[in-house]
């Protein structure tokens, strides 16, 4: 029979080839027809009256671009894209052709946002795309291709007179005073040519069509990327109220002063989106699914817990480390006793100070309930957890997690004399869908109570890794690495995936 982690990889490939630019588009998008050919994207169609154009920014959308270019074949007129400086390169190297466009392609690419900054190349990049989309008429259609990560960053345009450098200043200066991601993406946008549903305007009367990546929990259209081709849900009063909030109304650049007083304060109507389709190609969710058909094939009963995971590591991994323990005990006849009731009162609690978005924990653990004793289970998740960094040392937020896992179990099953565990073999495993945790070159890690133990027998002292933030030097010591999830460059992003398999023993 397969090992565990045989079929943790399995799982894990097939959610990332679900989402992978080449199958993702390949699936979603269709030319038909010669006299007036239609666009289908997911079974809508759209005419192609007169031309066809593209663009597109973030990092994943160079391997997007060559795929819908191959669809759309000759109808293509012309397309930029901006996407992150050295990415061709990267993929050469990495031998993915097939994420790199062919040589007499249509589409011009312009590569910038060094260390996901906007700088000046990005910034050549944005007014290109801005004048191709002003010039578009009533019967031309425009291909918008957006991937979350670093899509932002790849679109900067400042409204005049504002320049690039005091945008930044005041983003820093906001950043520095304590400011959430989301305020300063709300100051970002308003203060954009582009952003906010810019795009879309700029594009008008043509037909929009955006292709959406999802790099963000529970997928809002205006937060993607900064949401160049949805309708903002936030006006300029926003803006001044979080510039206030940080005392910083009074020393603002006189060009955004301008700009600020000058803005319509209301934002721009929805009925002004009619001519704009948003449609979510690839998300954590879609990656989620197709693990989850993955793992019932292999004959798991599984369950996916959330794509929208969220919240400091160590209290993640205590939540996976009860639910894990809650199976153990459905598979002796302990489940529905004190040691149960106990615990899923603990995973209630943890869950409400998670505050998972969307997550019904009470339901999910009814279906648990149900799944009866004799089959392994699987139990899927997603999201993006954060990582306090204390140390110094090699690792990234997924091998963290895993590691944490894997010593939240041990400990568990060291403590008590009945636990659960011991009847039950444990795998976790938890990877980033861009192939890259942290600053290290795997993906992520794979762990168990049992290498734990092997660790700890050693005379490797677990805890002190994690204090230095240094689990990717952990898992390189076992088995030439065969713990750590390596992957390479994978040209797409839905942020990281969980998975958790249980079997009796």
């Amino acid at each position: 029979t397969m090992s565990l982690r045989e079929h943790a990889l399995s799982l894990f490939h097939a959610a990332l080839g679900t989402v992978r630019p080449a199958p993702m588009l390949k699936r979603a998008l269709k030319l038909q027809g010669d006299g007036c050919p239609q666009l289908l994207v997911k079974g809508q169609a759209f005419p192609v009256k007169r031309d066809l154009y593209l663009v597109g920014f973030g990092k994943a959308v160079l391997g997007m671009a060559a795929a819908a270019e191959e669809i759309l074949g000759d109808h293509l007129t012309r397309g930029i894209i901006n996407v992150p400086a050295g990415i061709q390169e990267s993929l050469q190297r990495a031998g993915m052709q097939e994420m790199l466009l062919k040589p007499h392609s249509k589409i011009q690419v312009i590569e910038g946002a060094k260390n996901n900054l906007p700088d000046a190349e990005a910034l050549k990049g944005a007014a290109a795309i801005q004048e191709l989309v002003e010039g578009l008429t009533a019967d031309d259609l425009l291909l918008v291709l957006i991937s979350g990560r670093g899509g932002s960053a790849l679109l900067p345009a400042p409204i005049p007179p504002i320049l690039l450098e005091e945008k930044e200043k005041l983003t820093k200066m906001l950043a520095s005073r304590g400011a959430a991601i989301q305020e300063l993406n709300i100051v970002r946008k308003t203060l954009s040519v582009l952003k906010g549903g810019g795009l879309a305007q700029l594009a008008h009367p043509a037909q929009v069509v955006s292709l959406i990546l999802s790099d963000v929990i529970g997928d809002p259209l205006d937060i993607i990327a900064s949401g160049p081709t949805a309708a903002s849900s936030h006006s300029v009063q926003d803006c001044l109220q979080i510039l206030t909030k940080y005392n910083l109304l009074h020393n603002l650049p006189k060009a955004v002063e301008t700009v600020l007083s000058s803005s319509p304060t209301k934002p721009t109507a929805p009925e002004n989106y009619s001519h704009v389709s948003n449609i979510i190609l690839g998300s954590n969710t879609l990656a989620l699914e197709e693990a989850r058909r993955q793992a019932e094939g292999l004959g798991y009963a599984a369950l996916v817990l959330s794509a929208a995971v969220q919240g400091e590591v160590g209290r993640v991994a205590t939540l996976y480390c009860q639910l894990i323990q809650l199976v153990c005990l459905g598979f002796t006849s302990l489940g529905e006793g004190p040691p149960g009731d106990e615990l899923r009162g603990n995973l209630l609690q943890l869950a409400t100070e998670l505050q998972i978005p969307g997550l019904d924990l009470d339901e999910f653990l009814q279906a648990l309930r149900g799944l009866g004793p004799s089959r392994p289970v699987c139990i899927l998740a997603g999201g993006e957890t954060t990582v306090q960094l204390q140390g110094t040392g090699k690792g990234g937020r997924n091998q963290e997690l895993a590691l944490r896992v894997g010593l939240g179990l041990h400990k568990a099953q060291a403590t008590g004399a009945s636990s659960p565990q011991g009847s039950c073999e444990i795998l976790f495993l938890s990877g980033g869908t861009d192939g890259q945790d942290g600053p290290t070159e795997a993906a992520g890690a794979f762990c168990s109570p049992g290498l734990v133990a092997e660790a700890l027998q050693e005379g490797l002292d677990v805890e002190a890794f994690l204090r230095n933030n240094d689990s990717y030097t952990f898992f390189s010591q076992f088995q030439g690495g065969h713990h750590l999830l390596v992957t390479g460059l994978t040209g797409t992003n839905v942020m990281d995936i969980q998975a958790i398999l249980i079997r009796a023993m």
